[in-house]
């Protein structure tokens, strides 16, 4: 297991499990610290190299993502490795595609759909989940069929 990321780290939401995922914005700079992991970057083109592994899915600028299926592979892919990896996902600006792909992490860790925009804005970025369509995608997602069940919240902080 690696060492986890620090909660008090920028970008860290917590989810109700105690997974970390740090959600960031790829136009500013690196944060100080950990590097992640495990990356998925949510784009409309190919993300820059980083050192770190890293999938790209593409997803354009205030829009949904490009294949939904493989959004839902990445997503839950990104939610499993958390459980032992330093898991990020990134957009440019880090609130709306960044804002949405968390909350659809929350989803399969367990939040309810219709409080997931909620949860993500409370906890990560008051403005994340930027467009309406972008709400509707994160309240309605569902992981793949074979996606393990959630584990009970923990009491971390």
């Amino acid at each position: 297991m690696t060492e986890p990321w620090s909660s008090t780290d920028a970008g860290i939401l917590r989810l109700p499990s105690g997974r970390l995922v740090r959600g960031r914005g790829l136009s500013r700079p690196l944060p100080a610290g950990q590097e992640p992991t495990y990356a998925v970057y949510l784009l409309g083109s190919p993300p820059p190299q980083v050192a770190w592994e890293a999938e790209w899915l593409r997803w354009p600028d205030f829009r949904l993502p490009s294949d939904r299926a493989r959004a839902r592979e990445l997503l839950a892919r990104a939610w499993e490795r958390a459980a032992t990896d330093r898991v990020e996902l990134a957009c440019a600006g880090g609130r709306g595609r960044t804002g949405t792909a968390l909350a659809c992490l929350a989803v399969l860790d367990g939040v309810p759909a219709e409080r997931v925009v909620e949860f993500v804005r409370r906890n990560y970025h008051p403005r994340a989940v930027e467009t309406p369509w972008q709400r509707r995608y994160a309240r309605g997602f569902q992981g793949p069929p074979s996606l393990p069940e959630p584990p009970a919240p923990t009491n971390r902080t």
